[in-house]
């Protein structure tokens, strides 16, 4: 006894002696006023190997050492809790090898939170009075079932009074393996973590919500199984008791900047060519595409979020879409936006479905009720969601994410479950044509199979195409063997940087519109809604819903500047990226004009109008024929105002619609009640 007596005092001086040197440390959590000190397990091994060996084996005991001990230097607060930020590899699990021989000691792992409870006191201790004598009797409560004292020193048995309880509040988490770290078709395993104190914190707990990717720094313990009869089964349950949770995803609101980082990010927004080195950042292992890279960029940085005096907000996040050939590099663009974005989640069309996108109602068997597991773009909520192959999706799958693309939320009323989640990502989609390439000459939307619904809802459309052009194959193949031979040249602005410098703007920068940027945007979009094919009222050249787009760009543009006010700059910016993408897919080549019915209606206004002329003309000649019109009349009437291609599409299309019908050969009539 007294050789663990001497030993655990030589252990509280090594742990002092430590202290003493980690007084920088201690002194910034006592002036933040946190009863928590972070220790790198690093400092605590170089300084005192014989700690940190005794840390791993014994952990309990030499926690209580070290705290006792930072707590006699008096450099720290009281009762000041002891967090290690790290752990040697050799302590690293997986959840499916926890065996019996990790009971007790310090590990680490990583996985997903699955589930989380509700944050509720515990009592961790109790002080009893005994009524005889007066003695104050104080007990740990270490089960679950609340423990009185069995006996007094006076001999009183049971029957003492209750004087206080030491409670802290706590909270269990399901953690379940990542995908990333499954081999083949194994099921991820699960791992009971409970968590108490200042890791329950509301700081912490948004960043335990279910879905997220968290590191567990804990101790293993094993857990008593109750059997019916009263008594204790020998088989027991694992838990572990966290010491510390370090959450692995960060949106671009927590990423902390430092001093230094932010010298170097206001060095960078001074520079003149500073758009040309954001948008060479994305992608660099991509040649080309400039325009769709800017895009890229703005959507990083993202428009203002407003809320309207009615109580309606309109969204600040800018939502793409990349429709091309196949080989263009479209799921490379997708995949490097997931991972260097915070929270970007990437899902494959095929593979998704609308409750892995939005949110799900699934059985509890914890809780024994219904509980509400959040998909891909809840879980992405201030992050970008990468969905590739989109027009392989079903239907009814695609048509749940209409809501969370505009009005930024998920709407569940499922069993005893009524919900509305926070869904504020950006979408960056990608599709491919119906026929293998992507034809000009057709509507985008004949093109892929996706609602004009849907369609409508990105801000942008980019069309990428594989069009043999010498010099441009010449510099793709020197660019993409270049990155073979690994010759590729690093990127402008460092993957890190690039994120701090978002992150940055994103906290600080809220741009308000100027003036002359109102001007300019409104200049464009009146022009464009008036030039309009002569005699033509029906074309519409854009709509509300790309001013709404012009807007969050020109912001994201004044973002990415760290300035405060949306310039005329921004909104040129804006305008020659809209310009762009209504060049490739709302220009009708028919009326040399650009027409947003190409892209959100089936059905280009030019092709409308000669639909209406020909419907028209056959209630003109009903007065003549009768019901049956021979088709070779119908021709000769409309003569030169339709070529024959066109004339044949438009029967086609009234023959779909269920308007017109063959009774006969050679003759059509129209369906009486409709027109």
């Amino acid at each position: 006894m007294t050789d663990k007596k001497k030993n655990t005092e030589e252990l509280i001086i090594e742990a002092k002696s430590f202290f003493e040197v980690y007084k920088k440390e201690i002194g910034e959590s006592r002036r933040k006023g946190r009863r928590v000190v972070f220790v790198n397990f690093d400092d605590l091994s170089s300084h005192s190997p014989v700690l940190a060996e005794a840390l791993i084996s014994s952990p309990e005991e030499i926690m209580t050492i070290l705290e006792t001990a930072l707590e006699e230097t008096g450099i720290g607060l009281k009762n000041t809790r002891i967090r290690f930020n790290n752990l040697p590899e050799t302590q690293k699990v997986k959840i499916r090898t926890i065996r019996a021989q990790h009971l007790n000691q310090f590990i680490f792992f990583e996985g997903l939170v699955r589930q989380a409870s509700d944050v509720r006191p515990q009592v961790i201790n109790a002080k009893f009075e005994c009524p005889s004598c007066g003695t104050v009797i104080s007990v740990l409560q270490i089960e679950k079932k609340f423990r009185e004292p069995t006996r007094c020193s006076c001999g009183r048995k049971g029957q003492f009074n209750l004087l206080s309880k030491t409670m802290v509040d706590a909270q269990r988490l399901v953690i379940e393996e990542s995908p990333d770290a499954l081999i083949g078709g194994e099921q991820p395993r699960r791992m009971s973590v409970f968590l108490n104190e200042d890791l329950v914190e509301p700081v912490m707990e948004e960043k335990t919500t279910p879905g997220s990717k968290v590191r567990i720094l804990g101790i293993l313990k094993e857990v008593p199984v109750p059997l019916p009869s009263g008594s204790i089964s020998t088989r027991f349950d694992l838990a572990v008791e966290a010491n510390n949770l370090i959450p692995l995803e960060s949106t671009y609101e927590d990423l902390e900047i430092s001093e230094e980082d932010e010298r170097q990010i206001l060095e960078i927004s001074q520079d003149p060519e500073l758009f040309k080195k954001l948008r060479e950042s994305i992608a660099s292992s991509i040649w080309g595409y400039e325009e769709i890279k800017e895009a890229l960029v703005l959507q990083m940085f993202g428009g203002v979020r407003k809320i309207s005096p009615d109580g309606t907000t309109s969204r600040g996040d800018i939502h793409l879409f990349l429709i091309g050939d196949p080989g263009v590099a479209k799921s490379v663009t997708l995949k490097f936006i997931s991972l260097i974005a915070p929270r970007g989640r990437y899902i494959v069309g095929k593979a998704a479905t609308g409750a892995g996108i939005t949110a799900t109602v699934v059985k509890d068997e914890f809780l024994k009720g219904w509980a509400l597991e959040a998909g891909a773009m809840v879980l992405a909520n201030n992050g970008v969601v990468c969905i590739d192959e989109i027009e392989k999706m079903d239907a009814q799958d695609r048509s749940a994410m209409h809501e969370a693309l505009e009005q930024q939320t998920v709407t569940i009323s499922k069993a005893n479950v009524q919900a509305s989640l926070s869904a504020r990502t950006s979408v960056l989609a990608a599709g491919n044509p119906k026929y293998g390439r992507f034809e000009p000459t057709q509507s985008i939307t004949e093109q892929i199979d996706l609602p004009p619904t849907l369609l409508n809802r990105f801000d942008l459309i980019f069309v990428l195409r594989d069009l043999p052009n010498k010099n441009q194959d010449n510099a793709i193949a020197t660019h993409v063997l270049n990155i073979h031979q690994r010759k590729d040249k690093k990127p402008e602005i460092e993957r890190e940087l690039f994120k701090k410098y978002v992150a940055y703007a994103k906290q600080k920068i809220e741009p308000k519109l100027t003036d002359d940027a109102v001007e300019e945007i409104k200049n464009f979009y009146v022009k464009l809604r008036n030039h309009q094919a002569s005699g033509d009222s029906h074309s519409i050249a854009i709509s509300a819903r790309q001013l709404q787009g012009l807007v969050r760009l020109a912001e994201a543009h004044a973002k990415s500047r760290l300035s405060l006010t949306v310039e005329r700059q921004d909104a040129q910016t804006a305008i020659r990226l809209t310009t762009y993408y209504l060049m490739q897919v709302g220009y009708d080549p028919e009326t040399k004009k650009f027409d947003i019915d190409r892209f959100t209606t089936r059905i280009s206004s030019s092709q409308r109008n000669k639909i209406l002329m020909l419907k028209e003309t056959l209630k003109k000649m009903e007065e003549r024929f009768g019901k049956q019109i021979p088709i070779e009349d119908l021709r000769k009437e409309i003569g030169e105002e339709m070529t024959d291609l066109e004339f044949e599409e438009a029967i086609e299309k009234l023959k779909e619609k269920g308007d017109l019908f063959q009774p006969k050969q050679g003759f059509l009539q129209e369906i009486s009640g409709r027109g």
